[in-house]
């Protein structure tokens, strides 16, 4: 196992002991039947099978298209490399993201991550097992490994997890920081540069109407930024009482994992949870 891929490893359990610790890790407030597996089986997908898969897949169709680029930018300063992963792989994860939130079919691979009406560490990589297959962020992390950037992001990997982990769990570790008044200026900055709780579970709420959610925006994984460069950006400091999907019909655990080979025939409710 590579050395980033253990300290992300390491971090994702230390959040998970601080749940089981402080917010009831294994039984969280909406949760219903189901959404164990969904999560379990979504994680295991990804971090064994997908992940790898694609990456591989980058790498290998970079060997193909440029196979006398290999290891190019192993000669280029860190920054610029790291420069690199934030657009090829965050800003392109942050508009992957927005666009499966406007085009019905992709948000059907998604919207098992919203589905769960609590925030965790648990639903981190809670999503249908052919999204991440799409997802073309991972694809460039294949490229630009090839291209010799495997270095740099041994760096960029584990900071930019630990920023969407701590933006999912429900240990609301911006909270407190906001209640400190000497503290609000440098939290005006932070929140409106990398995802916070706040900002992240405004993403994950259920109503509109409560003046928190934004459903249809705060899609930034790593950075925030890109919201607020984007325009997509709400900052209320505050948190949705509810979490899930409004104006859906009801699904299915196979169908959450494995939809379009699972098709729960809807009852009534929109397609788009915009509408």
């Amino acid at each position: 196992m590579k050395p980033e891929v253990m300290v992300v490893f390491g971090i994702f359990i230390t959040f998970i002991v601080a749940e089981m610790l402080f917010t009831q890790f294994f039984r969280k407030k909406g949760q219903v039947k189901g959404d164990g597996w969904v999560e379990a089986i979504g994680t295991l997908m990804l971090t064994l099978i997908t992940q790898p898969l694609v990456v591989a897949g980058g790498f290998a169709l970079a060997a193909l298209a440029v196979p006398g680029a290999q290891d190019t930018l192993k000669s280029w300063p860190f920054l610029a490399v790291f420069a690199l992963f934030v657009v090829l792989d965050d800003m392109t994860q942050y508009w992957w993201h927005r666009i499966t939130h406007s085009t019905p079919w992709l948000y059907n691979l998604h919207r098992p991550h919203h589905n769960a009406e609590y925030m965790s560490i648990r639903i981190v990589y809670r999503n249908n097992i052919f999204y991440y297959f799409l997802m073309p962020s991972l694809w460039f992390v294949g490229i630009l490994i090839y291209l010799g950037g495997a270095w740099v992001y041994a760096v960029y990997l584990p900071i930019k997890m630990t920023v969407i982990f701590g933006a999912h769990s429900d240990i609301r570790w911006d909270k407190k920081l906001y209640e400190i008044k000497w503290l609000s200026p440098i939290m005006w900055v932070v929140e409106r540069t990398i995802s916070t709780p706040a900002t992240h579970a405004a993403h994950h709420g259920k109503h509109l109407s409560d003046g928190v959610t934004n459903y249809k925006g705060n899609y930034g994984n790593l950075l925030f930024f890109w919201d607020v460069l984007f325009g997509t950006a709400k900052i209320t400091r505050q948190y949705p009482s509810e979490y899930g999907v409004e104006n859906l019909p009801e699904t299915s655990t196979a169908e959450q994992l494995i939809w379009p080979l699972v098709r729960v025939k809807p009852k009534g409710g929109a397609l788009d949870p915009a509408e």
